[in-house]
């Protein structure tokens, strides 16, 4: 039997939203097919925080490692989609608690009844960083969240991050989890091996056990 899979992907476009200031999408031809040109070849320009996206410790640490160097083992394997929606702006320990018995590896956090995918939102659901302390605490190698960042939209001093940082946990960002029930998944979203660059965009799914 065919096992069903969730694209968690949102789809990346000249109009997907971007972090503000960040580089959005674009895509310019370079070659067409035509009489003595056999193929269609495009050039992208885009952040690599556009869409679904594996941040490096590059990201939020000088000496941190780019993403092509990070170990692929929490991008794939058994993982826990757990709801919190409409929880406010910060998803707190309480909010996960009945969710936390016997935790795989990795753990997506859906916090949108519909994630937006038009715009960007300033008011963005993150992670209160005891939330991803208490994760860490419990083993879990790779925490996900379905909006722009797992901290505030105007936060400076990345608090979560920082917690990513210092308990070398891996991160995806802007999932679409709008259709995923709760429960246990084995997820894959392997970043690219970009030898330098401080995130890589994934095509991120959940398979069903």
């Amino acid at each position: 039997m065919t096992k069903r899979l969730w694209d968690i992907s949102p789809p990346v476009h000249a109009g997907a939203p971007v972090f503000p200031g960040d580089t959005a999408y674009s895509q310019q031809w370079v070659a067409e097919i035509a009489p003595g040109c056999p193929v269609n070849v495009s050039a992208l320009t885009m952040s690599p925080h556009v869409g679904a996206h594996a941040d490096a410790p590059l990201h939020y640490d000088p000496q941190g490692a780019p993403i092509g160097e990070v170990d692929l083992l929490p991008y794939l394997g058994p993982c826990r989609v757990i709801h919190a929606i409409g929880c406010g702006p910060l998803v707190e320990p309480p909010h996960l608690a009945h969710a936390l018995v016997d935790l795989p590896p990795r753990v997506l956090v859906r916090t949108y009844r519909h994630m937006p995918q038009d715009r960007f939102d300033t008011a963005l659901p993150a992670f209160a960083a005891a939330t991803v302390e208490l994760l860490a605490e419990r083993g879990v190698l790779l925490v996900g969240i379905d909006s722009a960042s797992v901290d505030p939209a105007d936060s400076k001093a990345l608090p979560s991050h920082q917690v990513l940082r210092r308990r070398c946990l891996r991160v995806l960002e802007n999932l679409v989890l709008d259709d995923v029930p709760e429960g246990d998944y084995e997820l894959i979203a392997l970043p690219l091996k970009l030898t330098t660059a401080d995130a890589s965009p994934v095509r991120a799914v959940l398979r069903e056990l």
